[in-house]
């Protein structure tokens, strides 16, 4: 599962666009990655997996691209003997930082309220065995995994859960907006995302606005305040050049997570 040189956990998200490669998560966690990305939708009882709907097949379905291997590795990574004695926190996905929790982004591509039930379901292997972060009586209980639902997850539904261990992916650029009616914290919302087109809008050519940065400082510091990290997806992938400039300027003013098509690259950011 993990390469065999040490490796620092990357801040980077493997996009649910990249769902066509054949092993989606494997791929992510060789390199390093802590945050994965799955494009989910709900045909006929089944959740499958796909960035378009065309693509979807029979055998790419939620359940055997994340939910089976993530309990297979974390099964090995938790084996029962005399090192585990008294041990309280299951260990993650990685080798080399046991403590890093991996980030399973949901993006639900069909309508939120019918596909909760159908995801809540296919976690329950991942439940049962005590692998992931549960917010319950007042409690957040890190654990291997954390959930968080994108895309069209209904947030009424998510607030509703109890106990929680699926969470919801907040608006990055609406925190403090009070239309909303909802408090955001990391026991609703441990992620709060925006698109970074329409949030800053740089395009790493030239120099970056102040008012540019001034968004990026802005969306981050509303997060950060509130305990929860800050992303920015879209950003531009082309030239190489430009990309690497945007995910530097973003780094650097306080952005937890990037999304990233290549992996390569961007583990060796």
């Amino acid at each position: 599962m993990t390469v065999s040189v040490v490796r620092q956990i990357k801040s980077f998200m493997l996009k649910g666009d990249v769902d066509w490669r054949d092993v989606p998560l494997f791929t992510a966690l060789s390199l390093g990655v802590a945050s994965v990305e799955a494009d989910v939708w709900l045909v006929n009882g089944t959740l499958f997996i796909g960035h378009e709907e065309g693509a979807l097949t029979p055998a790419r379905t939620f359940t055997s691209l994340y939910v089976e291997p993530l309990l297979n590795i974390l099964n090995g990574q938790n084996p029962k003997d005399s090192f585990t004695v008294g041990q309280t926190t299951p260990n993650g996905v990685f080798d080399t930082s046991g403590g890093t929790p991996l980030q399973l982004l949901v993006d639900v591509k069909t309508d939120g309220a019918q596909a909760l039930p159908f995801i809540l379901k296919d976690l329950q292997p991942l439940r049962e065995a005590g692998l992931l972060t549960t917010f319950a009586n007042g409690v957040l209980t890190q654990s291997a995994v954390t959930v968080v639902g994108t895309g069209n997850s209904p947030l009424d539904l998510v607030k509703e859960l109890s106990p929680r261990d699926y969470f919801f992916d907040a608006p990055l650029t609406q925190l403090t907006d009070p239309s909303l009616n909802t408090t955001w914290d990391p026991t609703l919302s441990p992620l709060a995302s925006t698109d970074y087109e329409v949030a800053v809008g740089w395009s790493g050519i030239g120099n970056i606005s102040e008012a540019q940065l001034a968004n990026i400082t802005k969306f981050v510091g509303d997060a950060h305040e509130r305990g929860i990290a800050a992303r920015f997806w879209d950003t531009p992938g082309w030239p190489i050049n430009a990309r690497n400039s945007v995910w530097t300027v973003l780094i650097n003013n306080g952005a937890d997570w990037l999304n990233a098509d290549d992996l390569e690259a961007a583990s060796e950011f």
